[in-house]
C-alpha cells in the first residue's frame, strides 16, 4: 500500500524534460568519477603485490569493489526510473537482490576491518598468523554467503505467495514493488537490528580496546584508534539508509508537491556520497596507496 501511494506521488509530480536531464547528467558524472577513482584503486592493487599479499588491503579493496557494484546499480535503476520507468519484474529482482547483498556486505566489510586493526594492535606478534591472505579471502565468501542468506528468503516468500504472472509484469523498479509480502519488511528489519547490534558491539570493543592500547604512545595504536573511528563513521552512514523510507513518508505527508526532490536529495546523500568515502578514505589517507596511485590515476 504504501509502494503504491509513492508511485501515485512520483507520477503525479514528475519532473520535466530539462529538470530530468540534469538530474541524470548529475548522477551519471558522479558515479563516473566514483567509479574512476576506484577503478584506479583496483588497478593500483592489482599490479603492486605490497597489496595483494595483506589481507588488510584485501579487505580495502573489497569493500571498494562492493561500493562500485552498489554505485553502478543505483545509478542503472536510477536511469531506468526516468527512461523506461517499469520493467520487468524478474528483471528488477535480480537488480534488487544484488543490490541488497552489496549494502548488507559494508557493514560485515567494516567490522572486519576493525577486527584487523585491533589484532594487528593488540596481537603484533600473532598477526602473520592471524590475519592470512587465504584466511582473509574465506572471510570474504563469508561475508557474502551471510548477506545472500539473509536476503534469498524475499525471494522465496515471493516465490510462494504470488502468482507465477506477477514475475512476467512490469513494475516501478523498487523493493516494495518487487517483494510485496508484509512479512518481507519485519524480517528485513529484524535482521538489519541484529546485524547492527553485533557491528557496533564489534566497532566499539575494537576501539576502546586500541584505545587502551594507544596509552602507550605507540603510533600505530593512535593510527587504528582513528581508523576504527572512520569505520564507525561510515556505519552511521549505512544506518541512513535503513532510515531513508521512514524519513521519505515524513517528507511525503509534509510537502508531496517536492517528493520527487526530496527523493533526489536523499538519494544523493544517503545512496552515492557515502560510497565514495571509501575510495578517497582509503586511496589518500594511506601513504602506500597514495604513493602508487598518484601514478595511475592520470592513466
Amino acid at each position: 500500500m504504501n509502494s503504491s501511494v509513492n508511485v501515485t506521488v512520483v507520477l503525479e509530480h514528475r519532473d520535466s524534460f530539462s529538470k530530468a536531464v540534469i538530474k541524470n547528467m548529475i548522477v551519471v558524472l558522479l558515479g563516473f568519477s566514483l567509479n574512476y577513482i576506484s577503478a584506479a584503486l583496483i588497478y593500483t592493487f592489482h599490479n603492486h603485490q605490497i597489496f595483494y599479499t595483506n589481507p588488510r588491503y584485501i579487505l580495502i579493496i573489497h569493500l571498494v569493489v562492493n561500493d562500485m557494484i552498489q554505485v553502478t546499480l543505483s545509478i542503472i535503476l536510477f536511469v531506468i526510473s526516468y527512461t523506461v520507468y517499469k520493467i520487468n519484474v524478474s528483471v528488477c529482482c535480480i537488480f534488487m537482490l544484488l543490490a541488497l547483498v552489496t549494502t548488507e556486505n559494508t557493514p560485515l566489510n567494516l567490522a572486519c576491518m576493525a577486527m584487523e586493526c585491533y589484532i594487528a594492535v593488540c596481537f603484533p606478534l600473532r598477526h602473520m598468523q592471524i590475519c592470512t591472505v587465504r584466511g582473509t579471502l574465506m572471510l570474504i565468501g563469508f561475508i557474502w554467503n551471510i548477506s545472500i542468506v539473509s536476503v534469498l528468503p524475499d525471494l522465496f516468500i515471493t516465490l510462494a505467495t504470488e502468482p507465477l504472472d506477477f514475475f512476467h509484469s512490469r513494475v516501478f523498479c523498487v523493493r516494495e514493488n518487487v517483494f510485496p509480502n508484509p512479512l518481507i519488511p519485519l524480517k528485513r528489519e529484524i535482521i538489519y537490528s541484529l546485524f547492527l547490534v553485533i557491528i557496533w558491539i564489534t566497532i566499539f570493543y575494537t576501539y576502546f580496546r586500541i584505545m587502551f592500547a594507544a596509552q602507550s604512545a605507540s603510533k600505530n595504536a593512535k593510527k587504528a584508534r582513528n581508523t576504527i573511528l572512520l569505520h564507525g563513521f561510515q556505519l552511521l552512514l549505512c544506518m541512513a539508509t535503513y532510515a531513508r523510507p521512514q524519513v521519505l513518508k515524513v517528507l511525503k505527508q509534509g510537502d508531496p508537491t517536492n517528493y520527487v526532490d526530496h527523493l533526489f536529495a536523499s538519494y544523493i546523500i544517503i545512496q552515492v556520497l557515502p560510497r565514495s568515502i571509501s575510495p578517497v578514505l582509503y586511496g589518500i589517507r594511506d601513504k602506500t596507496f597514495r604513493k602508487f596511485l598518484k601514478g595511475h590515476l592520470w592513466c
